[in-house]
Protein backbone atom coordinates (compact mmCIF):
# COMPACT_ATOMS: atom_id res chain seq x y z
CA UNK A 1 0.00 0.00 0.00
CA UNK A 2 2.79 2.44 -0.24
CA UNK A 3 1.66 5.33 -1.34
CA UNK A 4 -1.60 4.46 -1.56
CA UNK A 5 -2.85 4.70 1.52
CA UNK A 6 -5.16 7.68 2.08
CA UNK A 7 -5.34 8.67 5.61
CA UNK A 8 -7.04 11.79 7.26
CA UNK A 9 -6.78 12.53 11.18
CA UNK A 10 -9.87 15.39 11.50
CA UNK A 11 -10.28 17.65 14.62
CA UNK A 12 -14.03 18.02 15.72
CA UNK A 13 -14.55 21.94 15.70
CA UNK A 14 -11.58 22.60 13.63
CA UNK A 15 -11.15 20.45 10.43
CA UNK A 16 -15.41 20.25 10.62
CA UNK A 17 -18.06 21.13 12.77
CA UNK A 18 -16.23 24.39 12.88
CA UNK A 19 -18.43 26.57 15.43
CA UNK A 20 -20.03 23.84 16.82
CA UNK A 21 -18.73 24.67 20.82
CA UNK A 22 -19.61 21.35 22.09
CA UNK A 23 -17.27 19.79 19.03
CA UNK A 24 -14.53 22.22 20.04
CA UNK A 25 -14.52 21.02 23.65
CA UNK A 26 -14.98 17.00 23.60
CA UNK A 27 -12.32 17.16 21.10
CA UNK A 28 -13.35 14.18 19.19
CA UNK A 29 -10.89 12.69 16.27
CA UNK A 30 -12.43 11.22 12.97
CA UNK A 31 -10.77 9.16 10.51
CA UNK A 32 -10.71 8.68 6.83
CA UNK A 33 -8.65 6.09 5.70
CA UNK A 34 -8.54 3.79 2.34
CA UNK A 35 -6.94 3.45 -0.37
CA UNK A 36 -6.31 5.91 -3.00
CA UNK A 37 -5.96 4.15 -6.29
CA UNK A 38 -9.46 2.25 -5.39
CA UNK A 39 -10.60 5.46 -5.12
CA UNK A 40 -12.24 4.95 -1.72
CA UNK A 41 -12.09 4.99 1.64
CA UNK A 42 -13.85 3.96 5.20
CA UNK A 43 -14.68 6.75 7.36
CA UNK A 44 -13.94 5.88 11.73
CA UNK A 45 -17.07 7.45 14.05
CA UNK A 46 -18.07 10.60 11.83
CA UNK A 47 -20.44 12.39 14.49
CA UNK A 48 -21.03 16.26 14.65
CA UNK A 49 -21.11 17.01 10.86
CA UNK A 50 -22.01 13.97 8.71
CA UNK A 51 -22.08 16.45 5.85
CA UNK A 52 -18.85 18.25 6.10
CA UNK A 53 -16.77 15.09 7.17
CA UNK A 54 -18.46 13.80 3.61
CA UNK A 55 -16.84 16.95 1.97
CA UNK A 56 -13.73 16.32 3.16
CA UNK A 57 -13.52 12.89 1.87
CA UNK A 58 -15.19 14.37 -1.31
CA UNK A 59 -12.65 17.11 -1.94
CA UNK A 60 -9.91 14.67 -1.69
CA UNK A 61 -11.64 12.54 -4.51
CA UNK A 62 -12.52 9.23 -2.35
CA UNK A 63 -16.02 8.21 -2.58
CA UNK A 64 -17.46 6.97 1.08
CA UNK A 65 -17.50 3.06 1.20
CA UNK A 66 -18.93 2.45 4.65
CA UNK A 67 -18.42 3.59 8.63
CA UNK A 68 -16.32 1.73 11.43
CA UNK A 69 -17.70 2.37 14.79
CA UNK A 70 -15.38 1.85 17.42
CA UNK A 71 -18.43 2.18 20.48
CA UNK A 72 -21.94 3.66 20.69
CA UNK A 73 -21.21 7.03 22.32
CA UNK A 74 -22.88 9.78 20.84
CA UNK A 75 -19.66 11.97 20.65
CA UNK A 76 -18.75 8.45 18.40
CA UNK A 77 -21.75 7.60 16.37
CA UNK A 78 -24.40 10.14 17.24
CA UNK A 79 -27.25 10.61 19.87
CA UNK A 80 -28.25 12.02 22.31
CA UNK A 81 -25.44 13.18 24.73
CA UNK A 82 -25.21 15.40 28.07
CA UNK A 83 -29.15 17.44 26.60
CA UNK A 84 -27.36 17.80 23.04
CA UNK A 85 -28.35 15.70 20.46
CA UNK A 86 -25.64 15.24 18.23
CA UNK A 87 -26.01 14.31 14.01
CA UNK A 88 -23.98 11.09 13.31
CA UNK A 89 -24.01 7.81 11.66
CA UNK A 90 -27.89 7.86 11.35
CA UNK A 91 -27.46 11.43 9.39
CA UNK A 92 -24.64 10.12 7.02
CA UNK A 93 -26.96 7.63 5.86
CA UNK A 94 -29.02 10.32 4.41
CA UNK A 95 -26.50 11.03 2.69
CA UNK A 96 -24.61 7.80 1.20
CA UNK A 97 -25.58 4.68 1.74
CA UNK A 98 -23.12 2.44 3.68
CA UNK A 99 -22.49 -0.05 5.90
CA UNK A 100 -22.02 0.70 8.89
CA UNK A 101 -19.49 -1.95 11.02
CA UNK A 102 -19.90 -2.35 14.19
CA UNK A 103 -18.83 -5.11 16.66
CA UNK A 104 -21.28 -7.71 17.65
CA UNK A 105 -21.62 -6.90 21.53
CA UNK A 106 -22.19 -3.51 20.44
CA UNK A 107 -24.61 -3.86 17.98
CA UNK A 108 -27.97 -3.45 20.71
CA UNK A 109 -26.02 -0.63 21.81
CA UNK A 110 -25.23 1.33 18.51
CA UNK A 111 -29.21 0.62 17.53
CA UNK A 112 -30.50 1.96 20.46
CA UNK A 113 -28.37 5.31 20.47
CA UNK A 114 -28.43 6.12 16.96
CA UNK A 115 -31.80 4.43 15.69
CA UNK A 116 -30.37 2.53 13.07
CA UNK A 117 -32.07 -1.07 12.54
CA UNK A 118 -30.23 -4.12 11.45
CA UNK A 119 -30.65 -3.88 7.55
CA UNK A 120 -28.52 -1.02 8.06
CA UNK A 121 -25.94 -2.72 10.97
CA UNK A 122 -22.93 -5.15 9.99
CA UNK A 123 -21.94 -6.71 12.98
CA UNK A 124 -18.69 -8.69 13.30
CA UNK A 125 -16.26 -10.43 15.91
CA UNK A 126 -12.89 -9.18 17.12
CA UNK A 127 -9.80 -10.53 13.93
CA UNK A 128 -12.67 -9.88 11.12
CA UNK A 129 -10.99 -7.87 8.44
CA UNK A 130 -13.10 -5.01 6.32
CA UNK A 131 -11.39 -4.16 3.39
CA UNK A 132 -11.43 -0.94 0.75
CA UNK A 133 -9.86 -1.36 -2.05
CA UNK A 134 -6.21 -2.79 -1.89
CA UNK A 135 -6.55 -2.09 2.11
CA UNK A 136 -7.54 -4.61 4.73
CA UNK A 137 -8.50 -2.95 8.30
CA UNK A 138 -8.10 -5.86 11.16
CA UNK A 139 -10.96 -5.18 13.17
CA UNK A 140 -9.53 -5.42 17.36
CA UNK A 141 -12.24 -6.67 19.93
CA UNK A 142 -11.05 -4.32 23.00
CA UNK A 143 -14.21 -4.35 25.55
CA UNK A 144 -14.22 -2.37 28.70
CA UNK A 145 -14.82 1.09 28.16
CA UNK A 146 -17.99 -0.46 26.34
CA UNK A 147 -18.75 -4.13 26.07
CA UNK A 148 -18.36 -3.95 22.02
CA UNK A 149 -15.51 -1.55 21.89
CA UNK A 150 -13.23 -2.18 18.99
CA UNK A 151 -9.45 -0.70 17.64
CA UNK A 152 -8.78 -0.63 13.87
CA UNK A 153 -5.13 -1.53 12.53
CA UNK A 154 -4.10 -1.04 9.41
CA UNK A 155 -1.13 0.48 7.30
CA UNK A 156 0.34 0.61 10.68
CA UNK A 157 -1.95 2.91 12.01
CA UNK A 158 -4.03 1.72 15.10
CA UNK A 159 -6.95 4.17 15.56
CA UNK A 160 -8.09 3.18 18.97
CA UNK A 161 -11.00 5.27 19.62
CA UNK A 162 -11.83 5.67 23.47
CA UNK A 163 -9.89 2.07 24.37
CA UNK A 164 -6.73 3.78 24.48
CA UNK A 165 -5.19 7.94 24.89
CA UNK A 166 -1.94 8.60 24.32
CA UNK A 167 -2.16 9.78 27.96
CA UNK A 168 -5.09 7.53 29.82
CA UNK A 169 -7.64 5.23 28.67
CA UNK A 170 -11.13 5.43 28.26
CA UNK A 171 -13.51 5.67 31.39
CA UNK A 172 -15.49 2.23 33.03
CA UNK A 173 -17.76 3.78 35.22
CA UNK A 174 -20.30 4.86 32.04
CA UNK A 175 -22.72 1.93 31.36
CA UNK A 176 -21.52 -1.67 30.10
CA UNK A 177 -17.86 -0.76 31.20
CA UNK A 178 -15.77 -2.73 32.65
CA UNK A 179 -12.45 -2.43 34.32
CA UNK A 180 -11.02 -6.10 34.43
CA UNK A 181 -12.12 -6.33 30.47
CA UNK A 182 -10.49 -3.29 29.96
CA UNK A 183 -6.87 -4.21 31.74
CA UNK A 184 -7.36 -7.40 29.62
CA UNK A 185 -7.98 -5.55 26.13
CA UNK A 186 -5.21 -3.57 27.24
CA UNK A 187 -2.28 -5.69 28.07
CA UNK A 188 -3.71 -9.21 25.66
CA UNK A 189 -5.94 -7.95 22.92
CA UNK A 190 -3.80 -5.25 22.03
CA UNK A 191 -0.67 -7.28 22.46
CA UNK A 192 -0.01 -8.43 19.29
CA UNK A 193 0.08 -4.78 17.76
CA UNK A 194 3.68 -3.99 17.38
CA UNK A 195 5.80 -0.95 18.81
CA UNK A 196 5.82 0.83 15.33
CA UNK A 197 2.08 0.89 14.95
CA UNK A 198 1.31 4.48 15.18
CA UNK A 199 -1.76 5.49 17.84
CA UNK A 200 -4.53 7.58 16.87
CA UNK A 201 -6.69 7.82 19.62
CA UNK A 202 -10.85 8.56 19.48
CA UNK A 203 -9.62 12.18 21.21
CA UNK A 204 -7.19 14.77 21.37
CA UNK A 205 -6.47 14.53 25.11
CA UNK A 206 -2.47 14.59 24.91
CA UNK A 207 0.04 17.24 23.89
CA UNK A 208 0.40 15.16 20.49
CA UNK A 209 -2.57 14.38 18.09
CA UNK A 210 -0.62 10.89 17.83
CA UNK A 211 2.48 8.68 18.64
CA UNK A 212 4.28 5.19 17.82
CA UNK A 213 2.39 2.74 20.09
CA UNK A 214 5.63 1.69 21.76
CA UNK A 215 6.22 5.12 23.46
CA UNK A 216 2.70 4.98 24.91
CA UNK A 217 3.60 1.64 26.00
CA UNK A 218 6.61 3.20 27.93
CA UNK A 219 5.23 6.07 29.25
CA UNK A 220 1.62 6.07 29.82
CA UNK A 221 0.35 5.18 33.52
CA UNK A 222 -2.16 3.29 32.99
CA UNK A 223 -0.20 0.57 31.50
CA UNK A 224 2.03 0.35 34.18
CA UNK A 225 0.25 -2.21 36.77
CA UNK A 226 1.48 -5.55 36.16
CA UNK A 227 -1.50 -7.78 37.19
CA UNK A 228 -5.20 -7.51 37.12
CA UNK A 229 -4.96 -6.77 41.12
CA UNK A 230 -2.62 -3.73 40.62
CA UNK A 231 -5.04 -2.41 38.28
CA UNK A 232 -8.16 -2.72 39.99
CA UNK A 233 -6.29 -1.33 42.70
CA UNK A 234 -5.69 1.56 40.60
CA UNK A 235 -8.36 2.35 38.32
CA UNK A 236 -11.21 0.02 39.16
CA UNK A 237 -14.62 1.45 40.30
Amino acid sequence: MDGRLYFRQLLSGVDFAVGDEFARQMRNFVYLIGDREAGEALVVDPAYDPAGIVDVCDADGMRLAGVLATHYHPDHVGGTMMGLTIPGVAELLEIVDVPVHVQADEAAYVSATTGLGPAEICTHGGGDVVSVGGLDVELIHTPGHTPGSQCFLAGGHLLSGDTLFLEGCGRTDLPGGDPAALYDSLTHRLASVPDDAVLFPGHFYAAAPSAPLGTTRRSNFVLTPRSPEQWLAMFGN
